[in-house]
């Protein structure tokens, strides 16, 4: 079973926000949007180590950085595996 849930972050805390969510461990997929437009969407595999996650996404948060950088506010929707 999957949940959604929102989160708005202003730009300057959007890529540490992020690396937190992807830490958790059961995140499927973080989707950023802003203004109601998804910006960029990062698909993230089940049960892979938190590390290994941030490590292979770190070109993305880079990208995700300069574009917090012209940006104020932001919605960060993540999908979440529940654990039966």
């Amino acid at each position: 079973m999957t949940t959604k849930e929102k989160f708005t972050v202003s730009g300057s805390q959007l890529v540490e926000k992020v690396k937190q969510l992807i830490h958790e461990g059961n995140i499927r997929r973080v989707r950023v949007l802003h203004e109601g437009r998804t910006v960029l969407e990062i698909p993230l595999s089940i049960g892979a180590p938190a590390a290994v996650a941030v490590a292979l996404a770190a070109p993305v948060l880079a990208a995700l950085g300069a574009f917090a950088a012209l940006v104020t506010e932001c919605t960060i929707e993540v999908e979440k595996v529940e654990k039966p």
